[in-house]
C-alpha cells in the first residue's frame, strides 16, 4: 500500500501571513516540517497540497528545490485540493499534516499509521480526542474513504477543513492513538506572532538538531517553563471555528492599537470572539463578510452614515464619474463651491462654510474659529464632540467631566495639562448649570448638540440662545449626527433656533467622506485670522458625494421616511415588551433609535440579542439607524427573527441564568484598554 503524507500549506494565512515560509536559524518552517517528517519510516511519499494564488508561487518553487512535490488546487476547497492530490499521487493511505505543525514528530506519526493499518479502520486519528501536544496532530485514513468525503460532503466546514465529514459520520470505522497522560493543553503549532516565538526558542534551545523527540521539547518544559506561558491564552483549534474576519481582527491587534481606527467599531463593543469584525462588500442594507456571509444590518449602518443605503446607485456613479476626471490637481474642485452654495441655500441665516473630512475635524474648526471670534478660550461643552485635545481636555480635572456625555472610561493622557479649565461641560436641558458656568468663567463659546437621546425641554434652547445674545458668547450647533436625519438640514431649523455656526457629517456623503461648518459672515471671517488648512480637504470625492446625496434627499424626502420608520421601530419594540413583561425604555432620535432593558444584565442581554441574531443572518443589539433601504418587509423579517430572543430574556428576568445562553464574553460599555 502506498502511504503518501499531504502537507497542507500556503502563504495567504489570515492570522500570521507567510507563517511556513518565516526562518527560524537560516531554515524556513517549512522545511524544518519536511526534514522532521521525512524521518518517518512509514511515509513512501511527501507531499504539498497548497492552493493556485499567486502568492503560493514562492512556496511551491522552494519546496520543490528541496526535492518535493507539490499539488496546486482551490483555495477554499481544501478537500478536494486533497482529494485530487492523493489521486495524481497514487495514494492507498493518506496521512494529513499541517504546514503551521514544524515540531510534527516522525515516530508519533508512524504510531498513528501503525494503529490505522493494523486496525481494519477507514480512519484514524490522535486528536479525537487529543492527548497530544497541538502541534503533533496526525490523521491516517483510506483513499476510498477520503473519495467518499469528497463526492459527500456539502457543508463549506466539511470542505473547508477536509476530515469533518469523516470524523462525524458513523458510516466510517475510526480509531484513536492516546498518550499515557493528557498533553493536549500544550500549543506547539505556529498560527500566531506568539506560537511563532515559542517555536523560535524552542529551536533555538535545540540548534543545530532538528531530530529531537516531542518528549525531549516536553522536557524542555520542566528546564524553562516560562517560555511555554507566551500563547496559552490562545485555544486549540480555534481557527476552525473562528471567521476570517475574527481571525484578521486578533491579526490587527497586534499591529493597530486598540484594533482599528474607530471606538464604535470594535468588535469588543458588538460580541467579543464572535463578530465577523470586516466587510467585503455592502449595498442596500446587506452586508457580507470576508467568508461571503450574508447579513441584512438593523444596526448602526456605518455609524449612521448611510441613510440612502449602502451602495447608492446615483450616489456612487457621481463619485466614479469624478474619478475618473480626477480626484486631486494643483487646482481647486469646483464641486466645493457648488456644495458650500447648497448648504447655505438651506439654511440662509448662515454666509460661509469650510469643509471638512471628519467629524472631529469639524468640530476643531468651528472652535478654532468661534475661539477667534470671541477672542475668548473658554469654551462650555454639551454633548460628544470628538477626540481632539480641546475637548478630551474637560477630562484633565478630577471629577471626569466627560462621563455624562462620552463613553466612560476615557484617559486625557498626551493631552496638555496647561489645558485644564479651558471646556467646561454642563448638561443637557439643564440651563442652570450653563448659567452658573457663564456666570463663574469667562466663556466665549458655548458647543453643545441640537438633541440627542431626549429633545429640548422647557425652551431650552431659545434660553441658550438668549444667553449667548445677552454675553456675547458664539453658539456653535453640532449637528454631525443630527443633520439631514429628521428634516432637510440641521435639526436645529425644526426648533427654530439660529446658531451662529453648525457642522454638519455624517449623512450628508452616504457613506463617503466629508463634513461642513457653516456660520453667519462676522464669525466665520475670523477663519482668516488663525490658520485652518489641510491637503485632503481638497479632493473632490467627499464634496461630489454629499451634492448627490443631497439632491437623493430631496427627492425622495428620505428623512421623512427614515423618521417614521425609527418610530413603527421603536413601537414595535414597546409592544414586544409589554408582551414579555420586560421593563424597557427607547432613546435617541427617531432615525437612530435604541432601546435598554432595564435590568442588572442589561448588558448580558444586549450581547445575547447580537449573538442570536447574528446567528439568524441579521447585525442587531440594541439600536437601529434607520436607512431608506429599511423597508417594511426587511423590518418585519427582523422583528419575526427577534421576538423569541426577547422571550428568552423574559425567562431570565424570571430565574434562568443569561450566562449559561451566552457563547463568548460580554460586550463592552465603554472604552477599555484591548491586549
Amino acid at each position: 500500500m502506498k502511504v503518501v503524507a499531504i502537507i497542507q500549506a500556503r502563504l495567504g494565512s489570515t492570522r500570521l501571513p507567510n507563517k511556513v515560509m518565516k526562518e527560524v536559524n537560516g531554515k524556513p518552517l517549512i522545511e524544518i516540517l519536511l526534514s522532521r517528517l521525512s524521518k518517518s519510516k512509514s511515509i513512501n511519499q511527501i507531499v504539498i497540497a497548497t492552493s493556485i494564488n499567486k502568492e503560493n508561487d514562492l512556496l511551491q518553487k522552494f519546496v520543490e528545490k528541496l526535492g518535493y512535490k507539490v499539488y496546486r488546487g482551490s483555495e477554499q476547497n481544501v478537500l478536494e485540493r486533497y482529494y485530487l492530490a492523493a489521486k495524481e499521487t497514487g495514494a492507498d493511505v493518506v496521512i494529513r499534516i499541517t504546514g503551521d505543525c514544524p515540531l510534527i514528530d516522525p515516530k508519533v506519526v508512524d504510531e498513528v499509521v501503525s494503529e490505522f493499518l493494523k486496525g481494519g479502520v477507514d480512519y484514524c486519528s490522535n486528536i479525537n480526542p487529543p492527548t497530544y501536544p497541538d502541534g503533533l496532530d496526525t490523521e491516517v485514513f483510506s483513499f476510498l474513504a477520503l473519495e467518499r468525503a469528497y463526492k459527500e460532503a456539502t457543508l463549506d466546514s466539511e470542505r473547508e477543513h477536509v476530515t469533518p465529514y469523516i470524523r462525524e459520520s458513523d458510516s466510517f470505522k475510526k480509531s484513536n492513538v492516546f498518550f499515557s497522560k493528557d498533553h493536549s493543553a500544550e500549543r506547539w503549532t505556529v498560527d500566531e506572532p506568539a506560537d511563532f516565538k515559542l517555536i523560535s526558542q524552542i529551536l533555538d534551545h535545540f540548534h543545530p538538531d532538528l531530530s529531537f523527540s516531542w518528549l525531549d521539547v516536553l522536557n524542555l518544559k520542566t528546564i524553562i517553563p516560562n517560555i511555554f506561558s507566551i500563547n496559552q491564552e490562545i485555544n486549540r483549534n480555534e481557527g476552525q471555528i473562528m471567521g476570517t474576519g475574527q481571525k484578521l481582527w486578533k491579526r490587527a491587534k497586534h499591529i493597530i492599537p486598540g484594533g482599528n481606527m474607530l471606538l464604535s467599531k470594535r468588535s469588543e463593543m458588538f460580541l467579543p470572539e464572535k463578530w465577523p469584525s470586516y466587510f467585503s462588500k455592502a449595498k442596500g442594507c446587506t452586508v457580507w463578510d470576508l467568508d461571503g456571509k450574508e447579513y441584512i444590518d438593523m444596526s448602526i449602518m456605518g455609524i449612521g452614515t448611510n441613510t440612502l443605503g449602502y451602495g447608492h446607485p446615483e450616489v456612487d456613479e457621481a463619485v466614479k464619474k469624478n474619478i475618473g476626471n480626477g480626484n486631486m490637481a494643483t487646482f481647486n474642485c469646483p464641486e466645493e463651491v457648488y456644495f458650500a452654495e447648497k448648504l447655505i441655500e438651506i439654511h440662509p441665516w448662515a454666509d460661509m462654510v469650510r469643509l471638512a473630512r471628519t467629524g472631529g475635524e469639524a468640530n476643531a474648526i468651528a472652535v478654532r474659529i468661534a475661539r477667534a471670534a470671541a477672542g475668548k478660550d473658554k469654551v462650555a461643552i454639551c454633548g460628544y464632540h470628538g477626540w481632539h485635545d480641546w475637548y478630551l481636555s474637560a477630562n484633565l480635572s478630577e471629577d471626569d467631566g466627560l462621563s455624562g456625555h462620552l463613553l466612560p472610561g476615557l484617559d486625557p493622557k498626551g493631552v496638555p495639562k496647561n489645558l485644564t479649565g479651558t471646556v467646561f461641560p454642563f448638561n443637557y436641558n439643564q440651563i442652570q448649570e450653563l448659567e452658573s458656568l457663564v456666570n463663574s468663567q469667562d466663556i466665549g463659546v458655548i458647543v453643545m448638540e441640537v438633541s440627542r437621546n431626549h429633545g429640548p425641554e422647557n425652551q431650552f434652547l431659545e434660553k441658550v440662545r438668549k444667553l449667548a445674545n445677552e454675553r456675547n458668547i458664539v453658539l456653535v450647533f453640532d449637528e454631525c449626527t443630527s443633520g439631514f436625519r429628521q428634516n432637510f438640514g440641521g435639526l436645529h431649523k425644526i426648533y427654530g433656533i439660529e446658531p451662529d455656526i453648525a457642522m454638519f457629517g455624517k449623512a450628508i456623503g452616504n457613506g463617503y467622506a466629508i463634513t461642513a461648518v457653516i456660520g453667519r459672515r462676522e464669525v466665520m471671517e475670523s477663519a482668516q485670522t488663525t490658520f485652518i488648512s489641510s491637503t485632503f480637504w481638497t479632493e473632490r470625492i467627499g464634496p461630489t458625494a454629499a451634492l448627490k446625496t443631497l439632491e437623493v434627499m430631496e427627492r425622495e424626502k428620505s428623512w421623512e421616511y427614515i423618521t417614521n420608520m425609527g418610530n413603527h421601530i421603536r413601537n414595535r419594540w414597546l409592544e414586544l415588551a409589554k408582551k414579555y413583561h420586560l421593563d424597557l425604555s427607547v432613546w435617541g432620535m427617531p432615525a437612530l433609535s435604541g432601546f435598554t432593558i432595564n435590568s442588572k444584565n442589561s448588558l448580558e442581554y444586549k450581547t445575547l440579542i447580537t449573538q442570536e441574531m447574528l446567528k439568524k443572518g441579521y447585525l442587531a443589539a440594541n439600536s437601529v439607524y434607520v436607512c431608506m433601504e429599511h423597508k417594511q418587509t426587511v423590518v418585519d423579517g427582523y422583528f419575526e427573527m427577534i421576538e423569541p430572543i426577547f422571550m428568552l430574556i423574559e425567562e431570565c428576568e424570571n430565574g434562568r441564568d443569561v450566562s449559561t445562553l451566552l457563547d463568548g464574553p460580554i460586550c463592552h460599555a465603554g472604552f477599555k484598554r484591548l491586549n
